[in-house]
């Protein structure tokens, strides 16, 4: 919680696309990333990367991915 009790807000981006190979991270065609958003925090985001996972489970080479993008924007600072 923060000074004025409220809890910190913690960004968090849930995006995928086909990948080029399996044991990579390249992606086929960056034109066509699906960014499903931002979410307040890491509970809404696995909410949503899970959503996403389930639909796409039939397409092996399709994968989502939750980025922290707190920890991008502010590197210094460690999650409570």
């Amino acid at each position: 919680m923060t000074e004025t009790g409220e809890n910190k807000q913690l960004l968090h981006l849930v995006f995928g696309g086909e990948l080029k190979n399996l044991e990579g991270v390249e992606f086929k065609d960056l034109s066509k990333l699906d960014i499903v958003g931002i979410y307040p925090d890491y509970a809404s985001a696995l909410t949503a990367w899970r959503a996403k996972a389930q639909q796409t489970v039939d397409n092996a080479e399709m994968r989502y991915f939750i980025v922290h993008m707190h920890r991008l924007l502010d590197p210094g600072v460690k999650p409570v």
